[in-house]
């Protein structure tokens, strides 16, 4: 059920437009001194979307300050980048879900599939058993959880906690989850 999920278009045509709704709250905000954002997108090289929105995907929404002598950049969260890992958010979190309880061929299968290597799936793994439990942002976030994560294993067992009833809406609600983690600017209310 997640696995169709990462070759859907239309799944991450969705996660383009609530980046592109993070980015327009965020310009229309302003920077904190009160100065008007400009638009100061970045190149991104991101793995793992479609081929068909490569282009879309190859910039990652950002703002500069106009006024002289702020000129702060302002990064809105995103659906679709994970901090600053090269393969999309989506691709990052389920690939690293689908390998619990997968046979090894299964895993191989899904590693060709986005093109990831042991090597990085495995660092994948590690960031999410080791690195993000013990991060501010899940000791706080798991308390207002309504029931209790097995942390051993994430991210799978978050994506079982979200109650909706497809894997889409469900993979949205942990990427919408994890929004403080895709950038080092001030998040902004979703």
């Amino acid at each position: 059920m997640y696995q169709t999920i990462l070759n859907d278009a239309s799944f991450y045509r969705v996660l383009l437009r609530f980046d592109d709704d993070l980015a327009e709250q965020a310009r229309r905000e302003g920077c904190g001194c009160g100065g008007k954002l400009h638009s100061a997108r970045y190149p991104r090289k991101p793995r793992g979307a479609p081929e068909e929105l490569q282009e879309e995907y190859s910039r990652r929404r950002s703002f500069c300050c106009a006024e002289e002598g702020c000129r702060k950049r302002t990064t809105p969260a995103s659906f679709r980048f994970l901090s600053r890992r090269v393969y999309v958010a989506a691709v990052v979190v389920l690939i690293t879900a689908l390998r619990h309880g997968a046979t090894p061929a299964r895993v191989k299968q899904l590693r060709v599939m986005v093109g990831v290597s042991r090597h990085t799936l495995e660092r994948w793994r590690q960031w999410w058993l080791e690195e993000f439990p013990r991060s501010s942002f899940w000791r706080w976030a798991s308390g207002q959880m309504a029931t209790p994560v097995d942390e051993h294993t994430l991210p799978l067992s978050l994506l079982g906690s979200f109650r909706k009833p497809g894997a889409e809406e469900r993979t949205i609600d942990l990427l919408r989850f994890i929004l403080p983690l895709t950038t080092t600017s001030v998040l902004q209310e979703t």
